[in-house]
Protein backbone atom coordinates (compact mmCIF):
# COMPACT_ATOMS: atom_id res chain seq x y z
CA UNK A 1 0.00 0.00 0.00
CA UNK A 2 0.75 3.44 -0.43
CA UNK A 3 0.43 6.62 2.27
CA UNK A 4 -2.16 8.40 -0.47
CA UNK A 5 -3.82 5.63 -0.44
CA UNK A 6 -3.79 4.50 3.15
CA UNK A 7 -7.57 3.82 3.73
CA UNK A 8 -9.97 2.51 1.33
CA UNK A 9 -12.91 5.75 0.46
CA UNK A 10 -16.46 4.75 0.14
CA UNK A 11 -16.93 4.40 -3.30
CA UNK A 12 -19.10 7.74 -4.93
CA UNK A 13 -21.03 8.10 -7.59
CA UNK A 14 -18.32 7.17 -10.84
CA UNK A 15 -16.72 10.32 -12.70
CA UNK A 16 -18.34 9.47 -15.70
CA UNK A 17 -16.22 13.01 -17.64
CA UNK A 18 -12.75 10.93 -16.69
CA UNK A 19 -13.49 7.00 -16.36
CA UNK A 20 -15.03 7.14 -20.42
CA UNK A 21 -12.44 9.51 -21.97
CA UNK A 22 -9.53 7.22 -19.68
CA UNK A 23 -11.44 4.24 -21.58
CA UNK A 24 -10.95 4.97 -24.89
CA UNK A 25 -7.82 6.20 -24.26
CA UNK A 26 -6.55 2.31 -23.32
CA UNK A 27 -8.44 0.87 -26.23
CA UNK A 28 -7.08 3.75 -28.59
CA UNK A 29 -3.72 3.50 -27.52
CA UNK A 30 -3.58 -0.08 -27.55
CA UNK A 31 -4.84 -0.12 -31.05
CA UNK A 32 -2.33 2.85 -32.33
CA UNK A 33 0.85 1.30 -30.17
CA UNK A 34 0.07 -2.44 -32.59
CA UNK A 35 -0.31 -0.32 -35.53
CA UNK A 36 2.13 2.13 -35.06
CA UNK A 37 5.03 0.25 -33.41
CA UNK A 38 5.10 -2.77 -35.81
CA UNK A 39 3.49 -5.56 -33.73
CA UNK A 40 0.83 -6.39 -31.33
CA UNK A 41 2.63 -6.79 -28.04
CA UNK A 42 3.15 -2.86 -27.54
CA UNK A 43 -1.00 -2.71 -27.35
CA UNK A 44 -0.95 -5.87 -25.55
CA UNK A 45 1.43 -4.85 -22.94
CA UNK A 46 -0.16 -0.95 -22.94
CA UNK A 47 -4.02 -3.26 -21.79
CA UNK A 48 -1.74 -5.21 -19.04
CA UNK A 49 -0.32 -2.23 -17.75
CA UNK A 50 -3.93 -0.82 -17.70
CA UNK A 51 -5.27 -4.19 -15.51
CA UNK A 52 -2.33 -3.74 -13.37
CA UNK A 53 -3.22 -0.50 -12.26
CA UNK A 54 -6.60 -0.77 -11.97
CA UNK A 55 -5.90 -4.25 -9.54
CA UNK A 56 -2.83 -2.17 -7.91
CA UNK A 57 -5.75 1.03 -7.32
CA UNK A 58 -8.81 -0.94 -6.32
CA UNK A 59 -7.09 -2.99 -3.81
CA UNK A 60 -4.73 -0.19 -2.61
CA UNK A 61 -2.31 -2.57 -2.68
CA UNK A 62 1.48 -1.60 -2.41
CA UNK A 63 4.41 -1.96 -0.10
CA UNK A 64 5.44 0.77 1.90
CA UNK A 65 2.69 1.01 4.20
CA UNK A 66 2.41 -2.66 4.60
CA UNK A 67 5.94 -2.91 5.67
CA UNK A 68 4.98 0.49 8.09
CA UNK A 69 2.05 -1.51 9.09
CA UNK A 70 3.89 -4.52 9.90
CA UNK A 71 7.08 -2.56 12.02
CA UNK A 72 4.76 -0.11 13.42
CA UNK A 73 1.24 -2.26 14.35
CA UNK A 74 2.46 -5.70 13.40
CA UNK A 75 -0.72 -5.76 10.28
CA UNK A 76 1.12 -8.21 8.31
CA UNK A 77 -2.22 -8.41 6.07
CA UNK A 78 -0.53 -6.74 3.32
CA UNK A 79 2.88 -8.77 3.86
CA UNK A 80 1.10 -11.83 3.80
CA UNK A 81 -0.44 -10.78 0.36
CA UNK A 82 2.76 -9.84 -0.91
CA UNK A 83 4.24 -14.09 -0.30
CA UNK A 84 0.72 -14.69 -1.74
CA UNK A 85 1.84 -13.14 -5.16
CA UNK A 86 5.49 -14.10 -5.27
CA UNK A 87 4.50 -17.91 -4.61
CA UNK A 88 2.22 -17.77 -7.32
CA UNK A 89 3.98 -15.93 -9.99
CA UNK A 90 7.27 -18.49 -8.74
CA UNK A 91 5.15 -20.90 -9.65
CA UNK A 92 4.29 -19.41 -13.51
CA UNK A 93 7.69 -18.78 -14.08
CA UNK A 94 9.05 -21.78 -13.77
CA UNK A 95 7.85 -23.51 -17.38
CA UNK A 96 8.18 -20.61 -19.00
CA UNK A 97 12.20 -20.06 -17.52
CA UNK A 98 12.82 -23.71 -17.76
CA UNK A 99 11.54 -23.48 -21.36
CA UNK A 100 13.74 -20.70 -22.12
CA UNK A 101 11.84 -19.40 -24.97
CA UNK A 102 9.04 -16.86 -25.03
CA UNK A 103 5.71 -16.62 -26.89
CA UNK A 104 6.73 -14.86 -29.73
CA UNK A 105 9.90 -17.50 -30.42
CA UNK A 106 12.63 -15.00 -28.57
CA UNK A 107 14.82 -16.35 -25.57
CA UNK A 108 13.66 -15.26 -21.76
CA UNK A 109 15.72 -13.46 -19.35
CA UNK A 110 13.07 -13.52 -16.46
CA UNK A 111 14.36 -10.67 -13.98
CA UNK A 112 17.58 -11.67 -13.11
CA UNK A 113 20.76 -9.79 -11.90
CA UNK A 114 24.03 -9.50 -10.43
CA UNK A 115 23.70 -9.88 -6.82
CA UNK A 116 26.74 -8.26 -4.75
CA UNK A 117 26.85 -5.88 -2.19
CA UNK A 118 25.38 -2.67 -4.69
CA UNK A 119 22.12 -4.83 -4.31
CA UNK A 120 22.21 -4.57 -0.69
CA UNK A 121 23.53 -1.08 -0.48
CA UNK A 122 20.95 0.10 -3.08
CA UNK A 123 17.97 -1.46 -1.67
CA UNK A 124 18.51 -0.10 1.45
CA UNK A 125 18.61 3.03 0.29
CA UNK A 126 15.55 2.67 -1.59
CA UNK A 127 13.43 1.20 1.25
CA UNK A 128 14.30 4.34 3.01
CA UNK A 129 12.87 6.46 0.02
CA UNK A 130 9.62 4.25 -0.05
CA UNK A 131 8.72 5.73 3.67
CA UNK A 132 9.80 9.46 2.36
CA UNK A 133 8.81 9.01 -0.93
CA UNK A 134 5.42 7.56 0.14
CA UNK A 135 5.32 4.97 -2.09
CA UNK A 136 7.37 1.74 -4.05
CA UNK A 137 8.12 1.87 -7.57
CA UNK A 138 4.33 0.07 -8.99
CA UNK A 139 3.00 2.29 -5.88
CA UNK A 140 3.77 5.46 -7.15
CA UNK A 141 2.31 4.83 -10.62
CA UNK A 142 -0.75 3.60 -9.55
CA UNK A 143 -1.46 6.75 -6.66
CA UNK A 144 -0.36 9.17 -9.72
CA UNK A 145 -3.17 7.70 -11.94
CA UNK A 146 -5.31 8.16 -8.47
CA UNK A 147 -4.66 11.93 -8.59
CA UNK A 148 -2.12 12.31 -5.66
CA UNK A 149 -0.34 15.25 -6.59
CA UNK A 150 2.16 14.61 -3.49
CA UNK A 151 3.37 11.20 -5.47
CA UNK A 152 3.20 13.35 -8.94
CA UNK A 153 6.39 15.30 -6.94
CA UNK A 154 8.13 11.84 -5.81
CA UNK A 155 7.76 10.66 -9.24
CA UNK A 156 9.71 13.44 -11.14
CA UNK A 157 12.36 13.65 -8.70
CA UNK A 158 12.49 9.13 -9.14
CA UNK A 159 12.96 9.58 -12.61
CA UNK A 160 15.94 12.27 -11.91
CA UNK A 161 17.69 9.84 -9.27
CA UNK A 162 17.19 7.24 -11.52
CA UNK A 163 18.67 9.58 -14.27
CA UNK A 164 21.95 10.86 -12.42
CA UNK A 165 22.32 7.44 -10.84
CA UNK A 166 23.17 6.22 -14.54
CA UNK A 167 25.90 8.80 -14.91
CA UNK A 168 27.62 8.44 -11.43
CA UNK A 169 27.29 4.81 -11.40
CA UNK A 170 31.29 4.60 -10.97
CA UNK A 171 30.57 5.70 -7.39
CA UNK A 172 29.54 2.39 -6.39
CA UNK A 173 31.34 0.47 -8.70
CA UNK A 174 33.51 -1.08 -5.94
CA UNK A 175 30.83 -2.42 -4.28
CA UNK A 176 30.40 -4.55 -7.72
CA UNK A 177 33.82 -6.42 -7.14
CA UNK A 178 32.85 -9.99 -7.53
CA UNK A 179 29.02 -9.81 -8.64
CA UNK A 180 27.50 -12.18 -10.71
CA UNK A 181 24.29 -13.55 -12.07
CA UNK A 182 23.06 -16.26 -9.47
CA UNK A 183 19.74 -18.19 -10.64
CA UNK A 184 18.64 -20.82 -8.68
CA UNK A 185 16.82 -22.63 -11.11
CA UNK A 186 20.22 -23.19 -13.32
CA UNK A 187 22.49 -24.11 -10.14
CA UNK A 188 19.95 -26.75 -9.03
CA UNK A 189 17.43 -27.54 -11.42
CA UNK A 190 13.92 -25.01 -11.86
CA UNK A 191 11.46 -27.79 -10.70
CA UNK A 192 14.04 -28.14 -7.11
CA UNK A 193 14.13 -24.34 -6.83
CA UNK A 194 10.84 -24.35 -7.64
CA UNK A 195 9.98 -26.51 -4.56
CA UNK A 196 13.08 -24.59 -2.39
CA UNK A 197 11.71 -21.22 -2.53
CA UNK A 198 7.88 -22.26 -2.28
CA UNK A 199 9.34 -23.90 1.30
CA UNK A 200 11.17 -20.70 2.08
CA UNK A 201 8.08 -18.04 1.57
CA UNK A 202 5.40 -20.57 3.35
CA UNK A 203 8.38 -20.47 6.38
CA UNK A 204 8.01 -16.69 5.86
CA UNK A 205 4.22 -17.05 5.76
CA UNK A 206 4.40 -19.02 9.24
CA UNK A 207 6.96 -16.67 10.91
CA UNK A 208 4.66 -13.74 9.98
CA UNK A 209 1.67 -14.70 11.35
CA UNK A 210 3.02 -15.89 13.92
CA UNK A 211 4.46 -12.09 14.97
CA UNK A 212 0.74 -10.59 13.88
CA UNK A 213 -0.82 -12.80 16.42
CA UNK A 214 -3.54 -10.98 18.27
CA UNK A 215 -2.92 -8.07 16.65
CA UNK A 216 -6.03 -6.68 14.46
CA UNK A 217 -5.07 -7.74 10.35
CA UNK A 218 -5.88 -6.63 6.76
CA UNK A 219 -7.93 -9.12 5.30
CA UNK A 220 -6.62 -11.10 2.22
CA UNK A 221 -10.74 -11.35 1.31
CA UNK A 222 -13.49 -9.27 2.37
CA UNK A 223 -16.93 -10.35 0.31
CA UNK A 224 -17.46 -11.41 -2.92
CA UNK A 225 -17.02 -8.73 -5.46
CA UNK A 226 -20.14 -8.01 -7.79
CA UNK A 227 -19.89 -6.43 -10.98
CA UNK A 228 -20.53 -2.68 -9.98
CA UNK A 229 -17.81 -3.42 -6.90
CA UNK A 230 -15.35 -4.56 -10.33
CA UNK A 231 -15.87 -1.15 -11.68
CA UNK A 232 -15.66 1.07 -8.22
CA UNK A 233 -13.64 -0.80 -5.96
CA UNK A 234 -12.37 -1.67 -3.68
CA UNK A 235 -11.12 -5.90 -4.49
CA UNK A 236 -9.92 -8.18 -2.21
CA UNK A 237 -6.35 -8.05 -1.73
CA UNK A 238 -6.24 -11.81 -3.02
CA UNK A 239 -7.57 -11.32 -6.06
CA UNK A 240 -5.74 -7.86 -7.41
CA UNK A 241 -2.34 -9.82 -5.79
CA UNK A 242 -3.48 -13.19 -8.45
CA UNK A 243 -3.90 -10.34 -11.38
CA UNK A 244 -0.81 -9.02 -10.61
CA UNK A 245 1.14 -12.34 -10.70
CA UNK A 246 -0.83 -13.22 -13.94
CA UNK A 247 -0.10 -9.73 -15.58
CA UNK A 248 4.12 -10.51 -14.82
CA UNK A 249 3.52 -14.37 -16.27
CA UNK A 250 2.34 -12.47 -19.39
CA UNK A 251 4.89 -9.52 -19.61
CA UNK A 252 7.51 -12.71 -19.47
CA UNK A 253 5.49 -14.50 -21.97
CA UNK A 254 5.10 -12.04 -24.68
CA UNK A 255 8.55 -9.93 -24.17
CA UNK A 256 11.05 -13.10 -22.35
CA UNK A 257 11.63 -10.26 -19.86
CA UNK A 258 9.78 -9.83 -16.83
CA UNK A 259 7.53 -6.91 -15.54
CA UNK A 260 10.12 -3.95 -14.47
CA UNK A 261 9.17 0.08 -13.89
CA UNK A 262 12.37 2.29 -13.37
CA UNK A 263 14.06 1.59 -16.65
CA UNK A 264 10.80 3.21 -17.64
CA UNK A 265 11.37 6.29 -15.28
CA UNK A 266 15.32 6.60 -16.22
CA UNK A 267 14.25 6.38 -20.29
CA UNK A 268 11.96 9.12 -19.17
CA UNK A 269 14.41 11.43 -18.10
CA UNK A 270 16.91 11.21 -20.39
CA UNK A 271 14.67 11.82 -22.73
CA UNK A 272 14.33 15.00 -21.34
CA UNK A 273 17.60 15.71 -20.84
CA UNK A 274 18.70 15.05 -24.31
CA UNK A 275 15.76 17.58 -25.63
CA UNK A 276 17.52 20.46 -23.54
CA UNK A 277 20.74 19.50 -24.71
CA UNK A 278 22.21 16.90 -22.77
CA UNK A 279 24.79 14.73 -25.58
CA UNK A 280 24.01 10.94 -24.23
CA UNK A 281 27.68 9.81 -26.19
CA UNK A 282 28.84 11.81 -23.05
CA UNK A 283 28.41 9.05 -20.57
CA UNK A 284 29.67 5.62 -20.76
CA UNK A 285 26.42 3.67 -19.83
CA UNK A 286 24.19 6.00 -22.28
CA UNK A 287 26.49 5.99 -25.43
CA UNK A 288 25.81 1.56 -25.16
CA UNK A 289 22.09 2.18 -24.72
CA UNK A 290 21.84 4.66 -27.48
CA UNK A 291 19.13 2.64 -29.68
CA UNK A 292 16.38 3.17 -26.78
CA UNK A 293 16.57 6.42 -26.99
CA UNK A 294 16.52 6.66 -30.38
CA UNK A 295 13.82 4.69 -30.40
CA UNK A 296 11.72 6.66 -28.19
CA UNK A 297 9.20 5.45 -25.25
CA UNK A 298 6.45 4.88 -27.31
CA UNK A 299 8.10 1.48 -28.61
CA UNK A 300 10.14 0.82 -24.97
CA UNK A 301 8.36 -2.34 -23.29
CA UNK A 302 8.68 -0.94 -19.46
CA UNK A 303 7.74 2.80 -20.93
CA UNK A 304 4.05 1.48 -22.37
CA UNK A 305 3.61 -0.57 -19.47
CA UNK A 306 4.30 2.23 -16.81
CA UNK A 307 2.19 4.61 -18.63
CA UNK A 308 -0.50 1.44 -19.22
CA UNK A 309 -0.42 1.09 -15.27
CA UNK A 310 -1.03 5.34 -14.55
CA UNK A 311 -4.27 4.94 -16.95
CA UNK A 312 -5.54 1.88 -15.65
CA UNK A 313 -5.37 3.42 -11.80
CA UNK A 314 -7.41 6.50 -13.07
CA UNK A 315 -9.85 4.56 -14.64
CA UNK A 316 -10.28 2.91 -11.90
CA UNK A 317 -10.23 6.66 -9.55
CA UNK A 318 -12.96 7.57 -12.29
CA UNK A 319 -15.29 4.47 -11.70
CA UNK A 320 -15.04 4.88 -8.14
CA UNK A 321 -15.62 8.67 -8.06
CA UNK A 322 -12.31 9.05 -6.21
CA UNK A 323 -10.61 11.54 -8.60
CA UNK A 324 -9.82 14.05 -6.52
CA UNK A 325 -6.29 15.92 -6.94
CA UNK A 326 -4.90 17.71 -3.21
CA UNK A 327 -2.77 20.77 -4.35
CA UNK A 328 -2.06 22.03 -1.15
CA UNK A 329 1.22 19.67 -0.09
CA UNK A 330 2.47 21.05 3.61
CA UNK A 331 6.04 22.11 3.21
CA UNK A 332 7.70 19.33 4.89
CA UNK A 333 5.75 16.53 3.43
CA UNK A 334 7.26 18.11 0.06
CA UNK A 335 10.43 18.00 1.14
CA UNK A 336 10.11 14.10 2.22
CA UNK A 337 8.59 13.84 -1.24
CA UNK A 338 11.81 15.10 -3.26
CA UNK A 339 13.82 13.48 -0.75
CA UNK A 340 12.24 10.60 -1.11
CA UNK A 341 11.99 10.34 -5.14
CA UNK A 342 15.36 11.05 -5.32
CA UNK A 343 16.40 7.80 -2.78
CA UNK A 344 14.26 5.68 -4.80
CA UNK A 345 15.33 6.50 -8.21
CA UNK A 346 19.45 6.28 -7.00
CA UNK A 347 18.55 2.80 -5.10
CA UNK A 348 16.78 1.24 -7.79
CA UNK A 349 19.49 1.75 -10.13
CA UNK A 350 22.12 0.34 -7.73
CA UNK A 351 20.32 -2.43 -6.99
CA UNK A 352 19.16 -3.56 -10.26
CA UNK A 353 15.31 -2.56 -9.77
CA UNK A 354 12.59 -2.19 -7.87
CA UNK A 355 10.67 -3.93 -5.76
CA UNK A 356 8.54 -4.94 -8.71
CA UNK A 357 11.71 -5.64 -10.89
CA UNK A 358 14.35 -7.03 -8.36
CA UNK A 359 12.33 -8.09 -5.83
CA UNK A 360 9.13 -9.48 -7.20
CA UNK A 361 10.58 -10.28 -10.51
CA UNK A 362 13.79 -11.09 -9.62
CA UNK A 363 12.54 -13.96 -7.16
CA UNK A 364 9.67 -15.81 -9.36
CA UNK A 365 12.32 -15.91 -12.02
CA UNK A 366 15.06 -17.80 -9.15
CA UNK A 367 17.12 -14.64 -8.80
CA UNK A 368 19.42 -14.60 -5.96
CA UNK A 369 19.20 -11.07 -5.95
CA UNK A 370 16.00 -10.68 -5.72
CA UNK A 371 16.18 -12.42 -1.81
CA UNK A 372 19.13 -9.83 -1.32
CA UNK A 373 17.09 -7.48 -2.30
CA UNK A 374 14.79 -7.46 0.07
CA UNK A 375 16.49 -8.36 3.00
CA UNK A 376 18.15 -4.28 2.34
CA UNK A 377 14.52 -2.82 1.49
CA UNK A 378 13.21 -4.22 4.86
CA UNK A 379 16.04 -3.02 6.94
CA UNK A 380 15.75 0.69 4.85
CA UNK A 381 12.16 0.43 5.42
CA UNK A 382 12.63 0.24 9.29
CA UNK A 383 14.99 3.27 9.19
CA UNK A 384 12.42 5.64 6.57
CA UNK A 385 9.77 4.61 9.14
CA UNK A 386 12.27 6.41 12.31
CA UNK A 387 12.78 9.50 10.03
CA UNK A 388 9.20 9.63 9.06
CA UNK A 389 7.87 12.12 11.63
CA UNK A 390 10.85 14.36 11.40
CA UNK A 391 8.94 15.53 7.87
CA UNK A 392 5.66 15.85 9.53
CA UNK A 393 4.41 12.94 8.36
CA UNK A 394 2.62 9.49 10.17
CA UNK A 395 4.41 7.26 11.65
Amino acid sequence: MTDAAARKPIPLPTQWPVAIPVLLLLGGGALWLSVNGGHWKYGALFLIGGVLGAALYHATFGFSLAYRSAFVRRDMGAVKAQILMVGIAVVLFAPVMAGGKSLLGGGVIGGLAPVGWEVLAGSFIFGVGMQLGGACGSGTLFTVGGGSVRMMVTLVFFCLGAFLATLHGDLWEPLRAGSRTVALGREFGWWAATAGQLALLAAIWFAVSRLGHGRRQQPLWSGTPTWRRMLTGPWPLLMSVGLLALGNWLILLITGHAWSVVWGFTLWAAEIAQFLGWDPATSPFWAVRAKFLARGVLVDDTSITDIGIILGAMLAAGFGGRLDPVFRVPARNLLAAIIGGLLLGIGARMAYGCNIGAFFSGVASSSLHGWVWIVGALAGNWVGTQLRPSFGLEK
